[in-house]
């Protein structure tokens, strides 16, 4: 697994980056049960997370938890 660079700003393109950084902030969590709600107020927590929370829309967000949700998949 790649860890993201934690100084490296992250921006809503950045999907792949931001899985890393949640995975790396929320290890235990079952990414079936998280909420487009819950995702946008974990990505926009996160101390690197540089971008506009304004640009967002369910697609990108929707985008994002399905990478999160095929890279700790990936294996099994």
């Amino acid at each position: 697994m790649v860890y993201p660079d934690s100084d490296m700003p992250l921006y809503w393109e950045a999907e792949y980056e931001i899985v890393q950084a949640l995975i790396v902030a929320y290890p235990e969590v079952d990414v079936e049960s998280v909420g487009l709600d819950q995702l946008y107020k974990w990505i926009v927590a996160l101390p690197n997370f540089a971008d506009d929370p304004e640009l967002v829309n369910d697609n990108i967000l929707s985008g994002i938890l399905r990478e999160w949700y095929e890279e700790i998949n990936e294996y099994n």
